[in-house]
């Protein structure tokens, strides 16, 4: 099953954006839910965003350095079900 992870809002309304700083995997890797995925940056603080279920990231969406916004797509898990 295809699972869409999307940064969700940041819980400031102070803070609009962020910017990927770097992927804890590649794509094609198998990860357990609640791991690290991502680590974002914005001006105020670092935020790490979990895989939400277990399985194998397919695709990356925000690579490193791109700048996203609550509700973009970074990235496409498969979970195999």
């Amino acid at each position: 099953m295809r699972f869409e992870v999307r940064l969700e809002d940041l819980g400031s309304d102070k803070v609009a954006e962020a910017t990927v700083s770097f992927w804890y995997y590649d794509a094609g890797e198998e990860v357990k839910k609640g791991e690290d995925l991502v680590e974002l940056v914005t001006d105020k603080a670092t935020y790490n965003v979990a895989a939400p279920v277990a399985g194998v990231l397919s695709e990356i969406r925000a690579g490193e350095g791109q700048v996203v916004k609550p509700g973009d797509l970074l990235g496409v898990m498969e979970t195999g079900e």
